[in-house]
């Protein structure tokens, strides 16, 4: 996984500084806000969660191949995720932050006329959340969650005056994120699985 997150990081350092000597490349910071929703399954006790919105931060780059509008982003974002899960006993928060990678493939559509103003586009791809915080040990947190999570992103936007992207999108969770999960009496429950979906609405301004 270290080895995963050098190459994300090399991967986007190179690109950055490829910006200057290809036109096609742009970058730019970007920054706003998601709700997650989490969905568990495997276990016969009934969890409710309560979701909260949190925010994300970070800088971008979109490399756009002439003519045809396709384009492909990278960026790389500090996540902060706001939730609660409760056994019907206890309550426990799943608030955590991550370094969030999104590689996404985009489509500009353009528009007769207006399309040095208004372009709209749709986006598709892989996002890769790695965990900051450690799993905390108190006997509230009844649920230990895994350091990585995957979704795949499915969304739509606008780029204004070729600058101002503003787009929302849905991250459907891939993989399993739960590592352990106990009962009130903190007695491992069997096999579960959690699943972490969020919606994420941004603006991002490229130069």
């Amino acid at each position: 996984m270290k080895n995963f997150k050098k190459v994300i990081l090399t991967l986007l350092v190179a690109i950055l500084g490829m910006g200057a000597a290809n036109a096609q490349l742009r970058f730019g910071v970007k920054a706003g806000l998601n709700l997650n929703s989490l969905h568990l399954s495997g276990v016969e006790k009934n969890f409710t969660d309560d979701n909260k919105a949190g925010f994300t931060a970070g800088v971008m780059t979109e490399f756009q191949i002439p003519v045809i509008g396709l384009c492909f982003d990278l960026s790389a974002m500090y996540t902060h995720m706001n939730s609660n899960i409760s056994d019907g006993n206890q309550k426990m928060d799943l608030a955590k932050n991550f370094i969030e990678v999104p590689i996404n493939v985009k489509y500009k559509i353009g528009l007769p006329v207006v399309s040095n103003i208004v372009t709209p586009f749709i986006f598709t791809g892989p996002s890769f959340a790695f965990r900051l915080d450690k799993n905390k040990k108190d006997v509230a947190n009844f649920i230990e969650t895994k350091s990585t999570q995957t979704v795949w992103n499915l969304g739509i936007g606008v780029e204004l005056i070729h600058h101002l992207q503003i787009q929302g999108g849905y991250g459907f969770g891939i993989n399993n994120i739960a590592k352990h999960i106990a009962d009130a009496n903190h007695a491992n429950i069997g096999f579960t699985k959690l699943r972490n979906n969020y919606w994420t609405v941004t603006a991002a301004w490229l130069f």
